[in-house]
């Protein structure tokens, strides 16, 4: 019985072969014996490495669920159905992500992301609305099992982030993320009111793909300005004795990184290389038109009327995405990382579009 369910099922249509593929040539890669020759080259491989691994490893372990399934139903042990209709569900659930996933064919869909948060027009409202949308998308990343690093923040004076930039690893993060670029508006009592009035509150997304150190972004060190500062906290306070903040500042394109989140000089350095790399590579694609929009779009101001999201809190609850319609009651949980329905309507609304 076990051989004859598996021959029935197949993972053809989401390319798994092809994975697999991928998988073993890499491996073969990571075998020849001048591979560290390279320490930047031979960590990238081994990086492509683990994330290729972790993504065969959870076919194969989503494929052997659905067999086990199969054969479970074929016992058609009424004790058994509540614990089938559950397992049923989630692998229905889990098809539903990888199908989504199997939308994500754009050059760097597979990478990690870097994301940044920007307060807009709303003062105090809208740096605390930011604070709120990296609390979401901290909570998202968690539940996905992203590893985050936030390389760099701006404190609000009262309340709040003035901006926040948030580095993303795993799998497919930038091809999910992507759909998050923005304008998110917020309509809600306002905490900061006295008298407690409404206030809507605006706040920009940015989400970029991580670029490695090699291939894709030539810096010349000549072309930078690096200063060091010493941290601040909320307010402008410091918060640290020696520099450790680092800023770098692109003297051609005039793009400015920074972080101070780390201790470490060093440390801060190397993430703001980070956010420059992206940055520049966004510059990049702008300069090729017909992959204007799957990186980045056209700059927009975090202001009304250009919001794609908006979450109403006052005087119902409800988040909407504008660009396709879809709308969710219960706005706390969206508030608490569960976005995935929206992503999962985004890109299938952009089947078919160039990106």
């Amino acid at each position: 019985m076990k051989s004859k369910h598996k021959s029935k099922i197949s993972w053809c249509g989401f390319d798994f072969a092809k994975s697999e593929a991928q998988l073993e040539k890499i491996q073969k890669a990571t075998e020849a014996p001048n591979l560290w020759d390279n320490p930047a080259e031979a960590q990238l491989t081994m990086r492509r490495l683990s994330r290729l691994q972790r993504v065969v490893d959870g076919w194969h372990a989503l494929q052997q669920r659905a067999i086990d399934a199969v054969e479970l139903a074929a016992l058609d042990d009424d004790d058994m159905r509540g614990d089938l209709e559950i397992e049923l569900a989630e692998l229905q659930d889990e098809v539903n992500r990888r199908e989504t996933q199997a939308l994500l064919s754009g050059q760097y869909d597979k990478e990690n992301a870097i994301l940044a948060i920007h307060a807009g027009a709303g003062g105090t409202d809208s740096q605390d609305w930011a604070s709120m949308l990296q609390r979401m998308y901290l909570r998202w990343a968690e539940s996905h099992n992203y590893d985050t690093e936030i390389l760099d923040t701006s404190e609000g004076e009262e309340a709040g982030i003035k901006s926040t930039t948030i580095y993303i690893e795993g799998s497919y993060a930038y091809g999910y993320l992507k759909a998050e670029k923005g304008v998110h508006r917020l309509v809600r009592l306002s905490p900061f009111d006295s008298a407690n009035r409404r206030h809507t509150s605006f706040a920009l997304v940015e989400v970029l793909p991580q670029v490695e150190a090699t291939g894709e972004v030539q810096i010349n060190q000549s072309d930078l300005r690096i200063d060091t500062y010493r941290s601040a906290g909320a307010g402008g306070q410091s918060v640290q004795k020696n520099d450790t903040a680092v800023r770098i500042t692109h003297i051609p394109t005039g793009i400015v990184a920074t972080c101070q989140n780390e201790r470490s000089q060093s440390q801060n350095k190397e993430n703001a290389m980070r956010v420059l790399r992206a940055r520049l590579l966004d510059i990049q694609q702008q300069e090729q038109a017909e992959e204007l929009a799957q990186i980045k779009g056209d700059h927009i101001k975090a202001e009304w009327g250009n919001q794609i999201r908006s979450y109403v809190l006052h005087p119902y609850q409800m988040v909407k995405d504008h660009r396709t319609e879809f709308e969710i009651g219960n706005a706390n949980a969206v508030l608490d990382g569960k976005i995935d329905a929206f992503i999962d309507m985004y890109l299938r609304s952009t089947i078919g579009e160039k990106s």
